[in-house]
């Protein structure tokens, strides 16, 4: 037995993105029509939490608030329960169009809560940006996961919180492997849950690993007792020689990953509960 044996692990399925195209997995759900189909194969293997990019027709990101609007309504349909997270991301949109999803009173949002570099680009994250983006968020009741890029982004984090600045619970998520920035390392990993346990007892912490790190940053978190998200956002491939067949493969290694060490799945239920959120209506 581990000493994190029963502790229920919420699945995350990052579904779509703003940098997979069909021509690199046909898998990849681009229409709100494929996403809602992609999701409800993830959510019935147990992904509890859809985190939820949107695209133009022609496949490029966007961030129109109508297609926000009919993706919600087919996961509530479809998915019911399932925990809905919005991507406020830069690479979706510019300024406050990042945030024009929020009055749709998602039950989540990703909030990043500072700058750093891409494989190609600087992500931009400006204070004045993350203060619009989390007093929308407290002003609609949106609780923030908060995507950290980097050490600086979780002490930030934790001080916004601590300010009474970010709606809800805290909920951070390291992301490791975007090349340029934090890559996936056991040694930062660890510090990373040590800064979580020490700094922020009472929160909630989950992890993302990038490309090939997606399984191996899912073992981490699975193992050290925190939560987890998989997923074609994040990675298109079961190995280097084979696509992933859908989204909900991604989360089958999870779930095996969570029985592995003796984790039950979260619920979308016990999810919310776990994570603050209002039961579902």
């Amino acid at each position: 037995m581990s000493d994190v044996s029963g502790k229920p692990c919420i699945l995350c399925v990052a579904i779509t993105g703003s940098v997979p195209t069909k021509a690199d997995n046909p898998a990849v759900p681009i229409t709100v029509t494929e996403q809602v189909e992609s999701t409800q194969e993830a959510f019935e293997l147990g992904a509890a939490i859809c985190h939820a990019h949107v695209r133009n027709d022609d496949g490029t990101p966007s961030s129109d608030p109508d297609r926000f609007a009919a993706l919600k309504e087919g996961l509530e349909k479809h998915c019911p329960g399932m925990i809905i997270q919005f991507s406020t991301g830069g690479r979706s949109g510019a300024g406050q169009a990042r945030g024009g999803m929020l009055p749709l009173r998602p039950d989540m949002a990703s909030l990043s809560v500072g700058s750093n570099n891409f494989p190609t680009r600087v992500y931009e994250n400006p204070p004045d940006l993350v203060a619009w983006l989390s007093d929308e968020m407290r002003k609609y009741a949106v609780t923030p996961e908060i995507e950290a890029f980097d050490l600086s982004h979780i002490l930030q984090a934790i001080r916004m919180h601590e300010a009474g600045l970010l709606h809800g619970r805290l909920y951070v998520q390291f992301v490791m492997g975007v090349k340029n920035a934090m890559p996936a390392d056991r040694e930062v990993f660890d510090f990373y849950v040590r800064m979580m346990r020490t700094r922020a007892p009472e929160a909630a912490w989950c992890a993302a690993g990038i490309g090939p790190n997606q399984v191996v940053v899912n073992e981490w978190a699975i193992a050290a007792g925190g939560h987890t998200r998989a997923g074609l956002e994040d990675n298109i491939r079961l190995d280097r020689d084979t696509l992933a067949p859908s989204n909900a493969a991604l989360i089958a290694r999870a779930v095996d990953l969570c029985a592995r060490y003796e984790r039950p799945v979260a619920s979308p239920a016990e999810a919310r509960a776990i994570l603050g959120l209002a039961p579902a209506a």
